[in-house]
């Protein structure tokens, strides 16, 4: 299993905030995927905000977070917006 801070955008802070939900490896946050972990990020961590996913979604398509396409920007933007009400 790999590391959550060999992945890229993601630095120690957010794996420590990752691990303490319950995503402890690159793969799993893979597998959960960046709305999911946000979603159970935002939970424990109400500060948490759209940079954040940017981040987590940069991760799982490996690239970085300034580099998402403006249609999935948008998209995510759309999910923090829903989970803000």
């Amino acid at each position: 299993m790999s590391g959550l801070t060999e992945m890229m955008n993601i630095g120690r802070e957010m794996a420590r905030k990752l691990e303490s939900v319950g995503i402890g490896s690159a793969e799993e946050l893979q597998e959960i995927g960046a709305k999911q972990a946000f979603f159970k990020l935002k939970e424990v961590y109400p500060n948490v905000c759209l940079v954040h996913l940017y981040a987590l979604e940069g991760a799982v398509q490996n690239t970085e977070y300034n580099r998402l396409s403006e249609d999935t920007k948008k998209e995510l933007k759309a999910f923090s917006d829903f989970l803000r009400g």
